[in-house]
């Protein structure tokens, strides 16, 4: 889950999101709500305790990340992730990614492990963003990897970076506290036109219409929901 920020102003030379081989068209319907088969993924706990999370796509494949005992730290499962990238597509060249709260880093992990030209991770517990940054110096030896790691609070952050920053955003905020809209709505701005937001929820969450988000894929794992939100324009 889980700076002052350093927003990269205007966007830098990326291969814009082409969802698995093809634009999607402006105005074009959402698509299909995915149902993960029931009793394929068990509800996440509230609480994971001490364990590891496995990156299950690119150059990183099969890796582990250990992750230190949190309360309410709830990891995106395997088969999530798996779906959610099946849906963005294997190759994220060039595609600048934040995961607001970054938690275990599984999501921001699995973007670096598919190419993603820049990834920005925010933690604000700070043992969790530790174990971020030696699990980026144990997979990343030779340091070439564009990824950073900012011991910060997610909204705060959010709301200084600069606006088109972003071709994908990761929102999955601890589920006791209630920041989906508060989260939405700080990172809406920062994405580039065409731009995606990932949010997971314990139940459906509709953007405000005032954020000009389209529901383009969504999901659900037991309790959990997930969805991909595009940006109009």
């Amino acid at each position: 889950m889980s700076s002052s920020t350093e927003g990269r102003k205007g966007r830098s030379k990326s291969t814009a999101p082409d969802f698995g081989g093809e634009r999607v068209r402006r105005g074009a319907r959402p698509g299909p709500r995915v149902t993960v088969g029931e009793g394929a993924i068990k509800p996440r706990p509230r609480e994971a305790g001490p364990g590891e999370v496995r990156i299950v796509g690119g150059v990183w494949k099969r890796s582990k990340l250990p992750v230190p005992y949190s309360p309410g730290l709830r990891p995106t499962p395997d088969r999530v992730r798996e779906t959610v990238f099946n849906w963005l597509g294997q190759d994220l060249s060039g595609w600048r990614v934040l995961d607001a709260f970054a938690g275990s880093g599984a999501l921001g992990f699995e973007a670096a492990s598919r190419g993603a030209g820049q990834v920005t991770l925010l933690e604000r517990d700070g043992a969790l963003a530790s174990a971020l940054r030696a699990n980026l110096k144990r997979l990343d030896k030779d340091g070439t990897v564009p990824m950073r790691i900012e011991n910060a609070d997610a909204l705060v952050w959010l709301r200084r970076a600069a606006p088109g920053s972003f071709d994908l955003v990761f929102l999955d905020p601890p589920f006791a506290q209630d920041l989906f809209i508060d989260a939405l709505k700080a990172a809406a701005p920062l994405l580039a036109p065409g731009g995606l937001i990932y949010l997971e929820s314990p139940e459906a969450v509709v953007p405000p219409a005032e954020l000009g988000l389209t529901v383009w894929k969504e999901g659900r794992a037991g309790a959990v929901h997930y969805r991909l939100l595009r940006r109009d324009g």
